[in-house]
């Protein structure tokens, strides 16, 4: 049956099953790595330390990444990201007494490295797979890949919960090495060579993009993922047990099934943003959906403080923020693909992930500081600061894009 289907149709599913697999090893472990050195008796600003580097080499993997994948093909660098993961999770494997704190950092520099390159690789090659007057089909690949990951991720939160409190921290990263090891032979095997290779070899000097459109976009990305991660990163779960009393797995539950309802959010995206209707979003959606989710930020901010209904605050509030979140993120998603060249499209969708990755680590590291300092109110109060420049910055995104579907 698999024959039958269309080349173009057999790469995108292989591609996608790629993606999928790793991000439920990356959704799972970064819930273990909060929980299990929160468990230890580390503090807020020690857990965000942990991910420092994890973030810190997601900048630099999305600037040479793209590069990369321009010149060897996307194919390879998505194989390369499946091996670091295992790597990194075999480092964590290790027993407990061997998990130095430069250890740890070491494997999450990898790990970020990994998933960087997947993502990558996985968005940039929709843009090989889809012909440049198909508009429409381009949105909805990539809401679907974008929110089926998302989802998955939120699945690997839940997964990390649960298998630190079944089979512990060590066993957790020996059997998710496992599954990402037969993931890999069968990319290996079946994922179409040169996928996404540029008919010219990019110099190293072009990994900075050029095109106006993209580094606005880039700009309102970071700011973006910084408002997110402020306060969802560390914050929110070292919030919930310490302040709440809520168990690990409650905690882990919760959470993902926060994450699978932004990544189904996403995937409706198009349906939600109109293009049902026979046209893509441009600078109007994408301004229109800051606003929205600045607003509800700023009301959140506004009740944690008070410590109105705590509980019920975080749970309403929370899942207000990630449909608006998601439809941000689906609509920034499509835009950059939609804006990126045809030739070595690569090249500007790393750009892109550089400025996602750096909002990332913005956002984390002050996750940690400011509640640490400050509580969760503060942090989001950054937040909405932060997405109040998001808006500000989205204004200048180029007027064409919002037109009827080819």
């Amino acid at each position: 049956m698999i024959k039958a289907l269309p080349q173009q149709l057999k790469q995108y599913l292989l591609v996608t099953f790629n993606y999928w697999n790793f991000t439920i090893t990356d959704g799972a472990l970064r819930m273990l790595v909060v929980l299990y050195f929160h468990q230890l008796g580390y503090s807020a600003i020690a857990i965000a330390m942990l991910f420092l580097f994890y973030e810190f080499f997601g900048v630099v993997t999305n600037l040479i990444g793209g590069w990369l994948g321009a010149r060897i093909g996307l194919n390879h660098t998505m194989n390369i990201g499946l091996a670091m993961q295992i790597v990194a999770l075999l480092a964590l494997g290790l027993p407990s007494e061997f998990l130095s704190i430069p250890l740890v950092m070491a494997a999450q520099a990898l790990s970020g490295i990994a998933k960087d390159l997947n993502k990558m690789s996985a968005k940039s090659s929709i843009k090989s797979l889809v012909s440049g007057d198909q508009q429409h089909s381009l949105y909805k690949w990539v809401a679907i890949l974008t929110g089926s990951k998302n989802a998955l991720k939120g699945f690997g939160f839940f997964l990390g919960g649960a298998l630190l409190n079944l089979i512990g921290f060590q066993l957790s990263m020996l059997a998710m090495a496992a599954v990402l090891f037969v993931v890999l032979l069968l990319s290996l095997k079946l994922l179409e060579k040169d996928l996404g290779k540029a008919k010219s070899k990019p110099k190293f000097s072009q990994i900075f993009s050029k095109s106006p459109q993209i580094n606005i976009l880039a700009a309102a990305r970071l700011f973006l993922f910084a408002a997110r991660d402020v306060w969802f990163v560390v914050a929110l779960p070292v919030y919930l047990g310490a302040s709440l009393n809520w168990s690990h797995i409650e905690t882990g539950t919760f959470m993902a099934a926060w994450v699978i309802a932004y990544g189904v959010v996403q995937g409706l995206a198009p349906k939600i943003t109109g293009s049902q209707s026979g046209k893509v979003p441009g600078r109007g959606a994408a301004l229109i959906w800051a606003l929205l989710l600045s607003i509800i930020t700023g009301i959140l901010a506004y009740l944690v403080q008070l410590g109105w209904q705590p509980q019920a605050t975080i749970i309403v509030g929370l899942m207000l923020f990630g449909i608006a979140f998601a439809i941000n993120s689906s609509l920034h998603s499509y835009l950059v693909v939609s804006y990126a060249s045809e030739d070595g499209v690569s090249m500007d969708v790393g750009f892109y992930y550089m400025a996602n990755a750096m909002g990332r680590l913005v956002g984390t590291v002050l996750s940690g500081v400011v509640f640490q300092m400050a509580g969760l109110a503060a942090c989001l109060w950054v937040s909405f600061a932060m997405l109040a420049i998001c808006c500000v910055i989205s204004v200048a995104l180029p007027k064409g894009g919002e037109g009827q579907v080819s």
